[in-house]
């Protein structure tokens, strides 16, 4: 059975392994410190045993260590122009999820990460179309 790796940062996940190049540039679009220079705290997982788990199958499997969260880089963020990554609930509605583009991970990294905020609180500011671009101003 798979186990979610333990990581120092917030686990990115790939499950699309169709684009090396493509999982290189989400890498290096999550790792932009925002404009006020706040970053992400990200561990890159490419383990193909990971290789098109959702994250409904990702919110069951059993983690090595606590985590409320997680993201995925799947098919759909290395073919979008956005980007856009799925972040996972893994504590109040594991399995829930909306898409995020890199520019915004920080936010939801840095505030989860210390339980500023909750899960829904960006889900429910999410697009009409699922992604978070960010709060608006």
């Amino acid at each position: 059975m798979l186990t979610l790796p333990d990581t120092v940062g917030a686990l990115v996940l790939r499950t699309d392994f169709a684009d090396d190049g493509a999982w290189d540039a989400v890498q290096a679009a999550c790792a932009v410190p925002s404009v006020d220079g706040f970053a992400a705290s990200l561990s890159f997982v490419g383990d193909r045993a990971f290789a098109a788990v959702t994250a409904e199958q990702v919110a069951r499997l059993p983690s090595a260590t606590y985590r409320s969260f997680l993201f995925l880089v799947d098919d759909v963020t290395v073919t979008d122009p956005e980007m856009p990554i799925v972040a996972v609930d893994l504590l109040h509605t594991p399995g829930n999820w909306f898409r995020v583009v890199p520019g915004e991970m920080w936010g939801i990294e840095n505030n989860l990460s210390i339980s500023n905020m909750d899960f829904f609180e960006f889900a429910n500011h999410a697009d009409p179309d699922g992604v978070f671009r960010g709060f608006a101003s």
